[in-house]
């Protein structure tokens, strides 16, 4: 669809306009992919706080997932489920809403010359801005989420409604409800950035070599499959770029660092312990999460007419 008057615009590009009509259904989307499955998750993220936070006595997932029952019953294995939920259900809204908008932005300031020229920056910047207004959105409900997954049993509210209450009473202690909002910069801005950039790249790579026919004449079910495929891919190298940080985030919540630094924190523990304790179980979680939350999304946007994400 060419944009008016004959003058390029990137958002025309696509099979329909991204007006503001499309950049809601994006941000409808993005609350769809990422709330559902990082609640879904809830049970692998509870393990992988906890094997964070105290590796000593978590030491594998299959282990410390049966510990945690054993300890706490089922319930155990889904506390912070309701802000786990909400959290990133406006995490996702304003991540790949924005990203859709960040991107057509910058497109149209570069020209089209310097996007076909330069696409993996515009993934890069489009993804980044997006994830800085995401977590500001996130951090709250992040905190309180930590915060119930890593205290001992009976601490610390489990209820949504009262754990934020009790964050917020406790604010000069948690820090609630931004203190947090750097590491989850740190950690989330490089994992989106490589999150949208090897989906949008490894897409790409599939409808040049792999399905080569121009990409609208695949079936719905096949482009879906790629989406998939590339998301889970893009996921385990998210894992491994932003567990450090999501390990920082974790050991926030422990009793023991209470008004430490996180230069302090990250001393004490060491970096190898913060980029390998719980990686393989980030890896798992943050590779299928990556793969269905780019499904649904996908999906999503197919069934509006919007057509799936990337190609040539």
């Amino acid at each position: 669809m060419a944009a008016p008057a004959g003058k390029w615009d990137a958002r025309y590009l696509g099979p329909v306009p991204h007006d503001a009509s499309y950049y809601a259904k994006c941000m409808l989307g993005g609350v769809l992919a990422c709330g559902i499955t990082h609640a879904g998750m809830t049970p692998i993220d509870v393990t992988k706080c906890n094997m964070q936070v105290s590796p000593e006595k978590y030491k594998g997932l299959g282990s410390s997932l049966r510990l945690i029952a054993a300890e706490e019953g089922s319930r155990g294995l889904w506390k912070g489920f309701g802000p786990t939920f909400v959290g990133y259900s406006l995490q996702g809204m304003f991540k790949y809403g924005l990203y859709e908008l960040f991107k057509d932005t910058y497109m149209n300031l570069a020209g089209e010359e310097n996007s076909n020229k330069y696409k993996g920056a515009i993934w890069l910047a489009g993804s980044a801005s997006a994830e800085f207004f995401a977590d500001i959105a996130l951090c709250p409900l992040e905190m309180t989420k930590v915060k119930i997954q890593t205290s001992p049993a009976g601490t610390f509210p489990v209820p949504m409604g009262a754990a934020l209450a009790e964050m917020s009473r406790l604010r000069a202690e948690t820090r609630y409800p931004f203190g947090s909002v750097v590491p989850l910069w740190s950690r989330q801005i490089p994992y989106t950035m490589a999150k949208f950039f090897f989906f949008e790249y490894i897409v790409s790579l599939f409808y040049r070599h792999v399905f080569t026919q121009p990409k609208d004449t695949y079936s719905k079910p096949t482009q879906l499959g790629v989406t998939f495929a590339s998301g889970y891919l893009a996921g385990v190298v998210c894992a491994v770029v932003s567990h450090p940080a999501d390990s920082l985030v974790s050991l926030m919540g422990k009793p023991a660092n209470k008004g430490k630094s996180l230069g302090t924190i990250a001393s004490e523990v060491g970096f190898k312990s913060l980029a390998t304790k719980g990686l393989g179980t980030r890896i798992i979680m943050i590779g299928t999460l990556t793969g269905f939350q780019w499904w649904i999304y996908d999906t999503f946007k197919a069934s509006m007419g919007l057509g799936t994400t990337g190609g040539k």
